[in-house]
């Protein structure tokens, strides 16, 4: 990977990773695109630890409350119906979906998932849930024909199914082409959370996940020897500063704006992809390779 491919890629990797649109797929998509060699799982995993650092960053403060009462409450039993410390469990509950999908379907993360035609239908599919979920949230907020306005639920009421509903959206996002905040904020809203509630949850979820795997590629990279550190270094750099920027806008514009424009990009997106692949200009395996 040469250094201009890594700046590329950890741009795209920053750009991507919070909206709702798969960093992993455009990762996939800008090296077919580009005729490069397809980064691969490791890649993306190893450069979503800088996005996550970003996480850690602009949700410090959350974070450090968050852990501060779990801690507490594994000695205090009064302390275990506060709702931080809950919130440090529903993590952890949340983040065993997708723990356990990742390890078990390894081989096909790295290998069959990353068929630009799986990736195409993803995008479609997904993005169609999105924009329900959206127009649901919607309805909600501002009323609609012979319909009331609804009070949408907050983290507050956030318990144990729902936990495990948003882990399993998150571990939909090991297939290409879903994304992890799509899936969840998609879930979320069909649960009946308000925008920011579920954005929110979504990237706190995301974060033991993503650090475990990013390390656990670290360990097998690291003895593998196939990983190109320079690149994939300064790729990881890229992401968390851009990344950083995205997040700090995103849950801003999440506020006060509709998820349309995001569910109709990935629509056109993946039909573009299968009009590229049927056409025979694109196969569906681009620029595949061990990397």
């Amino acid at each position: 990977m040469s250094w201009f491919e890594s700046f590329v890629l950890g741009l795209v990797q920053g750009l991507t990773e919070f909206l709702p649109i798969s960093s992993s797929a455009h990762l996939r998509l800008t090296a077919a695109f580009a005729d490069w060699h397809d980064p691969g799982a490791a890649f993306t995993a190893i450069t979503q630890i800088g996005t996550e650092t970003a996480v850690l960053i602009y949700f410090r403060k959350d974070i450090a409350r968050i852990i501060s009462a779990w801690a507490r409450s594994l000695f205090n039993k009064e302390m275990r119906g506060d709702h931080d410390a809950q919130l440090g469990w529903l993590v952890i509950v949340g983040s065993i979906p997708i723990g356990v999908l990742g390890v078990t379907l390894k081989d096909q993360i790295e290998g069959p998932f990353r068929d630009l035609r799986l990736i195409a239908t993803t995008l479609i599919v997904m993005g169609i849930v999105l924009g329900v979920a959206d127009r649901l949230a919607a309805r909600d907020e501002t009323g609609a024909r012979h319909r009331a306005m609804r009070e949408r639920k907050t983290l507050a009421e956030l318990g144990v199914r729902d936990g495990l509903i948003y882990g399993v959206c998150q571990a939909m996002a090991l297939i290409p082409g879903v994304s992890r905040s799509g899936a969840t904020i998609s879930g979320g809203l069909l649960m009946g959370y308000t925008r920011e509630a579920a954005a929110r949850y979504s990237f706190l979820l995301a974060i033991p996940a993503v650090l475990a795997s990013g390390a656990y590629e670290l360990k097998d990279a690291g003895s593998a020897g196939h990983i190109s550190w320079g690149p994939t270094i300064f790729a990881t750099i890229i992401a968390f500063v851009v990344g950083y920027a995205v997040i700090a806008w995103f849950m801003k514009y999440i506020s006060t704006k509709s998820f349309m424009p995001f569910v109709i990009y990935r629509i056109l997106l993946g039909i573009l992809l299968f009009v590229l692949i049927g056409a025979g200009v694109l196969s569906p395996h681009a620029a595949e390779s061990a990397g």
